[in-house]
């Protein structure tokens, strides 16, 4: 299992647009819309690496992101 967290921006406007195409992105376990630096938090959870780098891909297609952060998770 790999947990990633993604920081999310959006184009000003979209963001009840963007949360809808979020919440439909397998892999995705949460969306939240935040204030601050970022539109958007995401909680990530697949099962290897490769697919949560496919899934930041995803994200990263759609036309009201404008940006993106990830931090992946590691087991102590």
């Amino acid at each position: 299992m790999v947990i990633g967290v993604t920081m999310i921006n959006v184009l000003p406007g979209y963001e009840k647009a963007a949360y809808r195409e979020l919440k439909n992105i397998e892999g995705i376990k949460d969306v939240y819309h935040v204030f601050g630096e970022y539109d958007f938090v995401i909680i990530i959870d697949v099962e290897d690496l490769s697919i949560l780098n496919a899934v930041v891909d995803r994200i990263r297609e759609s036309e009201t992101v404008t940006a993106t952060q990830t931090i992946i998770g590691a087991e102590l």
